[in-house]
């Protein structure tokens, strides 16, 4: 595939190249504008004691965010370089100079944000119920809550120093090593060629024993030579969240990540322990395709195999016409951003050597454009995919025009919500006009969606609570030990119909999202308040306008309170539990079909 064509990302809206002379005159502009802030704010305390001059930092405050922050555009551009340009040494220079260049911005702008975080609780609320201060209280609010958290200005520069070092690193390192990584596969003929670890993750589905059983030999002997790295980073990271947890106070290794998001633990345990009470779902999904494919168990590496039909081509423009029909009955303007996304060249479509595997939609600012990353191989599950992120980029666009620069953003509470809303209407379409063979073969694909959005995403994060306390406790793990802890949680969910294969104990290695600390609860949650959503669409249609104002709140309210004026209590364990019951019926409705057609 040529280097540049209509499916590979337009960066040029950021910048036209490493050597675009536009990169060092808008680092010049970003630390003029920098220095102006300090100069005007730095040595000023009357921001924190009245609100009419607290509304003018702010304003400036958002000003700047919205324009620079620390160098946000060169970092957003070098960072999607990154993703498709794997083993570009330049660009790997390029970012670590730019990690020096923002670190030190964001050392000159600490003060700032530290100084909020020091007003006193009797201050607090003054500034809170003040009119003029209505478009940031809950930015104030967030930031009032981390005040404990939060170190003297010459320790949060320490840390924020050594975060690339300690992290950043480390998680580059593994995921370029397997993004360089090629083994010979074989095609349906029989014929040998070498291709590349996202190509070879993909390979691992086909429906034809052969191909698949060579591919999934191909990556396991991947992850098998990349294990001791991989244990080498896994514990320098997590060690790493250790120190920083300690000097911050946090008692639970998860709770960080849940105060960034702006969620409450109780909402998060609430929700694993409905889930992983109901564990008996995807054991029960598992026995019944082991059924299906007439097989004892399914092997690791085929519990997510294709049945029947549902393994036909959907090629990337019928693809992207599909979508787009289902986002215009939802509402035009999903279809016209989705027009707009693919004509201005935001999607990265199919994989490629240097490109990682897997998919994404980034979107760093609200002056910034969004890009989707996809590794498009014609399958059931690829259009679903382009549902899925283009759910994001909706979300994205809905608060794009809503909101100013510090409340454009998403919680990982309610980042998958919009995702998985879109993607069920879409296979709601694909269903509709199946006949019971092929309806059976889309149901059970949907269904292995589901499973791992729910129980094994839970099940990942029981495995982040282990790891984290273990490694803590002894100090390090190997990655023997640690395949041992992953082989656990996965058959604690999957049950004995799936075989924990040899080779299965490294498949952490490749998944990128416990490298970001306790993200994946966030599947879970998107998935089952995305249910309640579409049922209330589904009953009255005009609801998708709520939908698109939940979209549009971007971190102006906390999960907690967006939902609630949804009518949706996410503290309440039986909501959880309704989303579970829709799975569990889709479950048994699948196990019907499949007896009513004599396929078990």
């Amino acid at each position: 595939m040529p280097k540049t064509t209509k499916t590979t990302w337009d960066l040029s809206p950021l910048f036209k190249g490493l050597d675009d002379p536009e990169i060092p005159r808008h680092r010049a502009r970003c630390q003029k504008a920098t220095a102006a802030f300090a100069a005007k704010w730095k040595d000023r305390k009357d921001y924190l004691e009245e609100p009419a001059v607290l509304k003018e930092a702010l304003d400036d405050w958002e000003q700047w965010t919205r324009n620079y922050g620390a160098a946000t555009r060169e970092g957003y551009y070098l960072g999607l370089l990154e993703e498709v340009e794997a083993g570009n040494s330049a660009v790997k220079g390029a970012v670590a100079k730019h990690a020096d260049f923002a670190n030190a911005i964001r050392d000159q702008i600490r003060f700032f944000w530290h100084s909020l975080s020091r007003i006193p609780k009797e201050k607090q609320m003054i500034f809170l119920d003040h009119e003029l201060l209505t478009p940031y209280r809950h930015y104030l609010e967030r930031l009032f809550a981390e005040a404990s958290h939060i170190l003297s200005e010459p320790e949060e520069k320490i840390l924020n120093l050594k975060q690339p070092l300690a992290y950043s690193r480390w998680m580059n390192m593994i995921s370029g090593m397997l993004a360089k990584s090629e083994r010979k596969v074989y095609d349906e003929s029989g014929k040998a060629s070498v291709e590349n670890f996202s190509r070879i993750s993909k390979l691992i589905h086909h429906h034809l024993p052969k191909v698949r059983d060579k591919a999934a030999e191909a990556l396991n002997d991947i992850l098998r030579q990349t294990a001791e790295a991989a244990e080498a980073e896994i514990n320098a990271i997590v060690t790493n969240q250790k120190i920083d947890d300690q000097l911050r106070g946090f008692s639970r290794p998860d709770q960080q990540r849940l105060m960034d998001d702006d969620v409450e633990m109780e909402t998060i345990d609430t929700l694993r322990r409905a889930v992983v009470e109901r564990f008996d779902i995807p054991k029960r999904y598992y026995q019944l395709k082991a059924k299906l494919f007439k097989v004892p168990k399914l092997r690791y590496h085929e519990r997510n195999l294709s049945y029947g039909k549902a393994d036909s081509e959907f090629p990337y423009a019928d693809s992207l016409k599909l979508v787009g029909a289902v986002f215009s009955k939802l509402d035009p303007e999903f279809k016209q951003i989705l027009d707009q996304f693919t004509a201005s060249r935001q999607f990265d479509a199919f994989p490629r050597k240097g490109k990682r595997g897997g998919a994404f939609c980034a979107c760093d600012s609200v002056s910034l454009p969004t890009y989707i990353l996809l590794n498009h191989t014609n399958r059931l599950g690829d259009v679903e995919t382009i549902a899925h992120e283009m759910g994001h980029g909706i979300h994205n666009e809905m608060m794009r025009k809503k909101q100013n620069a510090l409340n454009f953003g998403v919680s990982k509470a309610t980042a998958e919500v919009a995702s998985t809303f879109m993607e069920d209407f879409v296979f709601e379409e694909l269903v509709k006009e199946a006949g019971e063979e092929t309806r059976l073969a889309l149901m059970l694909e949907k269904l292995a969606g589901d499973i791992s959005s729910l129980f094994r995403q839970i099940a990942l994060y029981e495995f982040e609570l282990e790891l984290h306390a273990k490694i803590r406790e002894s100090g390090h793990l190997s990655h023997e030990e640690i395949g041992k802890l992953f082989r656990k949680h996965m058959k604690a969910y999957m049950g004995p119909a799936v075989e924990q294969s040899p080779g299965s104990e490294n498949w952490w290695i490749y998944w990128i999202h416990i490298r970001y600390m306790f993200y994946v609860y966030s599947y879970a949650s998107g998935l089952l308040i995305s249910k309640a959503l579409q049922r209330k669409v589904r009953a009255n249609p005009e609801d998708i306008q709520k939908v698109k104002a939940f979209m549009a709140a971007g971190v102006s309210q906390s999960p907690k309170d967006i939902f609630a004026e949804l009518g949706i209590d996410i503290n309440d364990k039986k909501f959880w539990e309704e989303g579970l019951a829709e799975i569990d019926g889709l479950l048994k409705e699948t196990a019907a079909l499949a007896k009513k057609l004599k396929k078990i």
